[in-house]
């Protein structure tokens, strides 16, 4: 197996991006001896075994703002990003406790101070369900008939220019600042991010308006800002893990669906996040989320090896653009 400058460079980084560079980039087997090996060295690893604990008490403390990087939502998506699954130490655990918390309507609650007033409580929100589901397919629960309510019920909500801002019956008319038939760009980018995980929910009519919505706002970029998302300066800084409305997330996201890949917006998409690669094809966070200051993607000073693999991701190792497996 032939490996490259870059490739070889993320295989002496830490256990995950070995794990995913062997899988993700290498093309090896889940059976793959090195394979086994990273995998063993992530789940021990102190800094993940930390995130594990933190999230046996879900759905912790209350969310009080979506871009919180710090929340359990973002960490449990980031666990599943890594590759954990359904019988690693503490993941049931954290399944059952999701389990337990699921809404009339289908979708699986959270702690959310409504109407930015108030005491916590169990609720969801378009821009943090789909984030549950996602990571509860990625897991090992796409088969689940919870998970599949969730994500059927979820999908309903879609309309022509994508999924507005959608809140749980309880909070009544409520939705955020925009105007009630805007899309909202963050509820479009995870409700494809769970729909990638599933090959009949990718290549569904509800996903194809999803990735249109995106794209449209992206050749838009000037002119429409709906619920005040921007995708100018702040939005093409790369930056991770994924957790908000950025260029190497919502691209990441779009490259799992065949139609995407064809675009040329999209193709320009990657072609930004290529172009911010050093000579040695490596890349640096050039904005960072405080509350991960200990991986090396929260820091700006230096290469990125979990950020190299991402952006890496986007693109075959010639640098045509790429549909990945989920």
């Amino acid at each position: 197996m032939a490996v490259d400058k870059i490739a070889q460079w993320l295989l002496e980084g830490p256990p995950w991006v070995r794990y995913r560079t062997r899988l993700d980039l290498l093309g090896q087997s889940h059976d793959d001896p090195q394979v086994i090996a990273d995998r063993h060295a992530l789940i021990s690893h102190p800094q993940v075994k930390e995130i594990v604990a933190e999230l046996a008490d879900w759905p912790g403390r209350m969310l009080t703002n979506h871009k919180d990087a710090a929340h359990p939502l973002h960490k449990l998506t980031f666990l599943a990003d890594l590759g954990l699954k359904v019988g690693d130490p503490g993941i049931d655990k954290i399944i059952k406790r999701i389990m337990n918390r699921v809404s009339p309507e289908g979708p699986f609650q959270i702690n959310i101070r409504p109407r930015d007033k108030g005491d916590g409580q169990l609720a969801w929100m378009l821009c943090d369900a789909p984030l549950v589901v996602y990571a509860l397919i990625k897991f090992g629960l796409s088969d689940d008939p919870k998970v599949q309510a969730a994500l059927d019920y979820l999908t309903s909500l879609v309309r022509d220019n994508g999924w507005p801002c959608v809140v749980l019956p309880e909070f009544g008319k409520w939705r955020g600042p925009g105007r009630k038939d805007d899309p909202c760009p963050y509820a479009n980018l995870v409700m494809l991010k769970a729909l990638s995980q599933l090959e009949e929910t990718r290549q569904g009519e509800a996903a194809a308006g999803g990735v249109k919505t995106l794209l449209d706002l992206w050749s838009q970029s000037r002119e429409r800002h709906p619920y005040i998302f921007y995708m100018g300066t702040d939005f093409r800084k790369l930056k991770g893990p994924f957790i908000w409305y950025d260029i190497l997330h919502v691209a990441d996201v779009l490259s799992h669906f065949e139609s995407a890949g064809r675009d040329p917006r999209f193709v320009e998409m990657v072609e930004i996040i290529k172009n911010k690669a050093d000579a040695d094809g490596r890349f640096t966070p050039q904005a960072i989320y405080k509350a991960w200051a200990g991986w090396d993607f929260g820091q700006k000073k230096a290469p990125s090896a979990w950020l190299t693999l991402l952006a890496r991701r986007l693109t075959s190792i010639s640098g045509d653009a790429q549909t990945p497996a989920p």
